[in-house]
């Protein structure tokens, strides 16, 4: 194993960099697949942990499950914003029907009174033509 270490500027702490050119390792890393998101953006992908170091594998595996949680979420939220967009739907078309049923009631409330004042008139002009006829009658009786 070859280690450096180096300042990169007065002001910076020292940067440590361990690796090998053991062969067996980079067979290593071939043979053991490591796991991948592939829904994840480019981005925020993992990269690919330095195998002969265990934190670095640790820190990967920890990202890998990270990002798998991540993509959990994201599509948790889709399915919810999904079914927000439905109930939505639901919510407008409930309300054009309650508006639809409060003018059928106010068009009925009206109508019920229309029909309360035309029985009312008719009921008038019925007596009116009633003593009308015994008026005419009592004319032609008497002539």
């Amino acid at each position: 194993m070859i280690t450096s270490t180096r300042r990169v500027s007065a002001d910076k702490p020292e940067v440590q960099i361990a690796f090998s050119l053991d062969e067996t390792s980079e067979l290593k890393d071939a043979e053991d697949p490591l796991p991948s998101v592939p829904d994840l953006e480019q981005r925020l992908q993992p990269v690919l942990p330095c195998r002969s170091l265990k934190e670095s594998i640790e820190v990967y595996k920890n990202h890998c499950k990270m990002a798998d949680e991540f993509n959990q979420v994201k599509h948790e939220i889709t399915r919810l914003e999904d079914r927000k967009r439905e109930l939505m739907a639901e919510l407008l078309e409930d309300e054009k029907v309650s508006m639809e049923f409060a003018q059928l009631e106010e068009e009925y409330r009206i109508l019920t009174e229309e029909n309360r004042n035309l029985i009312t008139v008719h009921s008038q002009r019925a007596q009116q033509l009633e003593t009308l006829r015994v008026i005419s009658q009592k004319r032609q009786g008497s002539s």
